[in-house]
């Protein structure tokens, strides 16, 4: 008897262990026009519990128990489809969805349902088709206009493209392309953005619950990506507007394996100025360019650019010259069915030159910063995702040169200290199924900030580089009583802080849940501006030993409802967000060509809080829109 029993146990521990054994399911989807991945396409086994979407790169990964399944695949603006799998291995389903086309009377810009089950909140993403469909200025799309049309975000000021979010400033916004970071967005003075929208795959704002793999700033995150080109056949799009033209260029270089994308505009208005007889310039052109190959199954390597200048000239007394210069190598790696990894060496810089003609001398000033980031992702099971990786960024900062044109100029060469710093930074991000109505993502990041040596650092009575009379209640100068030398290799000031972030959600039904969320954000360097918007003039500069970083805390609550069977939907949020060591200055503080800024900068400390409200009626019969992941 005793026997019979352990052969029942063993038999019973076997058949759990034989049911329990799961698969994974993988793959990447695509573009049957033009071979381009697709980013948050909705892969669900029907009939269960089990789903997930394609992340930037198109790659998705499901773990499931061995059996058969049908496996729905969908994304806006493209057709549906189901697919049966037998899941008694590992199996790889490569997919290219059909776009749908729609006959339409007038050009609506539409949203999809509200996914009530993810965590993640205070998200908006627009896709390259709703870019396109938004009304025009002065014949050009502008990605940023469009951007402050969502809750929550407004513009930096009239004719300025700049964006704040949630209270924040302009400069409390990290805005990439490709991963690369953009310091000046703006093209013509605010009248058109950076973005050139026919080179453009997708934009996605973060304006809370920001995932543990971005940092650097303590407002948003403004994560826009390049297209990847078209690899099956040569395509040619391009417009003509008021005073600007474009011309996008893209086709296969090997077919359905590499590709190549080419874009352009420039502007003509300089033509229209001479026509007036009116000797002052103005103008701007940008190139967005990109190379992709998939050298086999588990490898692809991506080179993409920008480059982008604005002039500006006024006959005789000035010229201004300013623009950004991006590059991105980056190397996609499948390690397995379920580990997807992303190298990238990424190298931006942003420049202006002021040109002044009638004192003979010229004004250069720069920021670059050359970053080395591996980002992973680890697809454990259905109910656990992981995230991981680290970036090491190194900065340059040329706060300004002075160098005269002719030798008959009154003024004297002179270089204000250059600076340098080093960020490195790792993070590690978990998305977890509690249950099939409780949804977590949870992480932490840890950042450092080094303020390298090679430049004389000013002394201070007590250190205190501004000084506070009770008396007249003014803030001063403080003067130097001395300078201290470090070598390259010291390192002046260093910081370093735990960033934990945070995010819920509790699905109530099919049609309604709560969110909520926490964020913790540090900012090392900062924008020395007395204006509310950016401008060319502006000068970036590192914390160091008088500015200490910024750092950011932020909770938000959220309800989100599909309403009148997912007719409508509608979102709620109300936050709360705090920041410390936010940069002001003394009154009367000079800002250009100061060698001793710590000496005009107050440190204070900045609170913003309200609610959000959007409705938003769902039109699922055009092909694509505006919607929160």
């Amino acid at each position: 008897m005793r026997h019979k029993l352990l052969l029942l146990v063993f038999f019973c521990c076997g058949f759990s262990f034989l049911t329990a054994q799961q698969f994974t399911l993988s793959g990447t989807i695509k573009d049957q026009k033009n071979g381009e991945t697709l980013y948050g396409v909705n892969i669900i086994l029907n009939g269960t519990d089990r789903g997930t979407v394609t992340n930037e790169y198109g790659f998705y990964s499901i773990t499931a128990p061995q059996n058969d399944y049908t496996v729905s695949i969908s994304y806006l603006g493209y057709k549906s489809t189901e697919k049966q799998v037998n899941l008694n291995e590992n199996t790889k389903l490569n997919l290219e969805l059909e776009e749908e086309t729609v006959a339409l009377n007038e050009v609506v810009v539409s949203n999809n349902k509200t996914n009530v089950r993810t965590p993640q909140m205070s998200v908006n993403k627009l896709s390259a088709k709703t870019i396109k469909k938004t009304p025009v200025v002065l014949g050009e799309v502008d990605i940023l206009k469009i951007i402050q049309l969502l809750p929550g975000v407004t513009n930096s000021g009239e004719g300025a493209s700049g964006f704040n979010v949630r209270g924040g400033a302009a400069d409390q916004n990290l805005v990439l392309l490709d991963e690369a970071p953009l310091y000046n967005t703006s093209h013509l003075f605010g009248f058109f953005s950076v973005f050139n929208a026919d080179a453009i795959k997708d934009i996605k704002l973060y304006k809370g619950g920001i995932p543990a793999q971005y940092g650097g700033r303590v407002s948003s995150i403004l994560d826009a990506r390049q297209k990847d080109g078209n690899n099956k056949e040569f395509h040619f799009n391009g417009g003509v507007g008021l005073i600007s033209s474009r011309l996008l260029i893209e086709g296969p270089t090997v077919k359905e394996k590499g590709s190549f994308l080419l874009a352009g505009r420039t502007s003509y208005a300089n033509l229209f100025l001479k026509l007036a007889n009116i000797e002052s310039r103005v103008g701007f052109y940008d190139i967005n360019a990109k190379i992709s190959h998939q050298l086999n199954a588990n490898n692809r390597l991506y080179l993409s650019g920008y480059f982008g200048n604005d002039n500006f000239e006024i006959a005789n007394l000035l010229t201004n010259d300013y623009g950004n210069n991006t590059f991105n190598l980056r190397w996609n790696h499948l390690f397995s069915d379920k580990l997807f990894s992303n190298l990238s060496f990424i190298y931006s810089k942003y420049d202006y030159e002021l040109g002044f003609d009638f004192l003979d001398f010229d004004w250069l000033s720069s920021i670059q910063n050359t970053n080395l980031k591996y980002d992973l992702s680890y697809y454990y099971n259905d109910k656990l995702k992981f995230k991981f990786g680290f970036n090491g960024l190194f900065y340059n900062f040329n706060p300004g040169e002075i160098t005269p044109t002719t030798s008959e100029s009154s003024i004297n060469a002179d270089q204000l200290d250059k600076k340098r710093a080093f960020e490195p930074a790792g993070y590690l991000s978990i998305n977890h199924k509690v249950t099939p109505k409780l949804f977590l993502e949870y992480g932490l990041r840890y950042s450092l900030f080094y303020r390298l040596g090679g430049q004389p650092l000013n002394i201070y009575q007590d250190d205190l580089p501004v000084t506070y009379n009770p008396i007249t209640e003014v803030y001063s100068s403080a003067t130097a009583i001395g300078t201290e030398n470090f070598d390259k290799n010291d390192v002046i000031a260093s910081f370093d802080g735990l960033e934990p972030r945070f995010a819920a959600s509790y699905q109530l039904n099919d049609n309604t849940s709560f969110k909520a969320s926490y964020q913790r954000m540090n900012q090392y360097i900062h924008l020395i501006s007395n204006t509310n918007s950016p401008t060319p003039l502006d000068v970036w500069a590192p914390s160091g030993k008088y500015i200490d970083p910024q750092i950011s805390d932020q909770f938000a609550l959220g309800f989100f409802k599909n309403l009148a069977d997912n007719t409508f939907s509608l979102e709620t949020e109300v936050y709360f967000k705090s920041t410390d060591n936010r940069i002001d200055y003394i009154d009367g503080a000079d800002l250009i060509a100061n060698n001793e800024i710590e000496t005009d900068i107050l440190i204070g400390e900045m609170r913003a809080y309200g609610i959000e409200l959007l409705l938003k009626k769902i039109q699922e019969n055009l092909p694509d829109g505006l919607h929160i992941p």
